[in-house]
């Protein structure tokens, strides 16, 4: 396979599950007690540990499956199950308030920023693909456009911060409640593919 193909190929697969751009709602609303520090510092986070996940799931990705006997389908809807309470959480304004004083949440760029929101099934199926169909170089290849997509997702998210300055509290509060409704509508979709899936499968 020519590579420059597969780069480019693997890439947009890769950017267009991610949707960085539309991440950004639910980034904002999720990271609106930190500061912008601690913004970039979550955007940083949540972009490698995306990145690890999938890089690991690509690689031994089958035999972790098999050996726990998970299924992708199992992977989605306990994926959408997360998202829901997250949404949840967005819709009732449980990220509104900012304690200047005390600490601000850093792990939501563990969960569920890196995962399942970034490194979600999705992704991690298209990687397994792109890989099992790879051979010799055709593996630096997926590597790369994987690194590429993830370096897309951060360089969003950092500037998130400047759009935080924008928007203002209020602003990024309207945007909050708009990142829930979206984010509950993927979660049900997600749990309904998984659902799909246990039928056929």
């Amino acid at each position: 396979m020519d590579h420059a193909y597969l780069f480019l190929s693997t890439f947009v697969t890769l950017f267009v599950i991610l949707d960085p751009p539309g991440l950004l709602p639910v980034f904002l609303g999720l990271t609106r007690p930190m500061t912008s520090r601690q913004r970039n510092q979550a955007s940083l986070r949540a972009s490698l540990v995306a990145l690890g996940v999938i890089a690991v799931f690509a690689v031994f990705g089958k035999l972790i499956l098999k050996y726990l006997q998970i299924s992708v389908a199992a992977l989605q809807v306990s994926g959408g199950l997360l998202l829901l309470l997250v949404a949840l959480q967005l819709l009732m304004g449980e990220h509104d308030q900012v304690d200047e004083d005390g600490p601000r949440p850093v792990n939501v760029a563990i969960v569920p920023l890196g995962t399942p929101l970034l490194a979600g099934p999705g992704a991690i199926v298209a990687m397994m693909v792109a890989v099992q169909g790879a051979h010799g170089l055709d593996y630096m290849v997926v590597a790369a456009a994987l690194i590429a997509a993830m370096v897309s997702v951060y360089v969003f998210l950092r500037f998130a911060s400047g759009i935080h300055r924008v928007l203002k509290d209020a602003g990024t509060i309207l945007l909050t409640r708009i990142a829930g409704v979206l984010l509950a509508a993927i979660a049900v979709q997600m749990m309904a593919d998984g659902v799909i899936a246990f039928i056929r499968g």
